[in-house]
């Protein structure tokens, strides 16, 4: 019997590029190491040049940093045709980037509602048209998937810029999946619920800001929200990529996957 873990078996994605957006923490540095253990090459796109090496030099296989906001289509660009020069098309596409901005909607100001839509929803337009020649040569191989939210199913009080741009990046994934599907591309989004994230890290600190309650009074108002009565944590989402990426979930596309603990049904 074989002592290796399923972790080291596993290679179902050897030979293929994913790239991952906002990938130098949290889910996007949890769906890295998973697609890397599955044998991809890994472009590792972001800001954070030093947290993204850290993190291209643990991971098994190749895998290389890219900088670039994800907000600047001529950075995009450039970003992505870096990409491809080191390591070939790109047949898997993750745009995990993402910010979550909280205020009352009387105190959201058009600046804010901008940037919810342009980091969480125009980035993720941009990244796939820049992937979408490669993605075609790809063919049935070819992977998009998008990070959304629980935020893009349900609504949330005080974050209705966030939500927004949520529910229209899960229309974007739905048309797109609709155009594609006879190519064989498929796309589709995974929705987390509150994950352990030094994004919910933000979110707590809001929360005691505005409402005066303890670190501990806040997370206990957040995980209230999960059926579980816990907070998702990113090697789950990171599971869920891993799988949609496989060859084994050929046949879904369109689909908003909640890893939410029962939240949202």
């Amino acid at each position: 019997m074989s002592s290796m873990s399923p972790c080291a078996q596993s290679r179902g994605l050897a030979g293929r590029h994913a790239l991952v957006t906002g990938a130098s923490r949290g889910i996007g540095a949890a769906i890295a190491r998973a697609l890397a253990e599955e044998g991809a090459s890994l472009t590792l796109l972001g800001r954070n040049e030093r947290a993204l090496g850290e993190l291209a030099r643990s991971l098994p296989g190749d895998a290389q940093v890219v900088l670039a906001d994800v907000t600047d289509a001529a950075a995009v660009q450039q970003a992505f045709e870096r990409a491809r020069k080191a390591h070939g098309l790109i047949s898997i596409l993750v745009n995990n980037a993402g910010q979550a901005t909280s205020a009352a909607f009387e105190h959201t100001d058009r600046a804010l509602w901008d940037r919810m839509l342009a980091v969480n929803l125009t980035a993720a337009f941009v990244c796939t048209q820049a992937a979408m020649p490669d993605l075609r040569g790809a063919g049935p191989s070819g992977r998009i998937v998008n990070v959304a939210s629980t935020a893009a199913q349900t609504g949330y009080a005080y974050v209705a810029a966030y939500c927004a741009a949520k529910h229209g990046l899960l229309g974007l994934t739905r048309s797109l999946a609709r155009e594609l599907a006879r190519t064989g591309i498929t796309v589709n989004a995974v929705c987390p619920g509150y994950t352990e994230t030094d994004l919910l890290e933000d979110s707590i600190a809001n929360i005691m800001k505005t409402t005066g309650r303890s670190a501990g009074e806040a997370r206990q108002a957040l995980v209230r929200g999960n059926p579980q009565g816990r907070f998702v944590q990113p090697q789950e989402v990171a599971a869920a990529v891993r799988w949609l990426c496989s060859g084994a979930a050929g046949a879904v596309t369109g689909q908003a996957i909640s890893v939410a603990g029962g939240e949202v049904t």
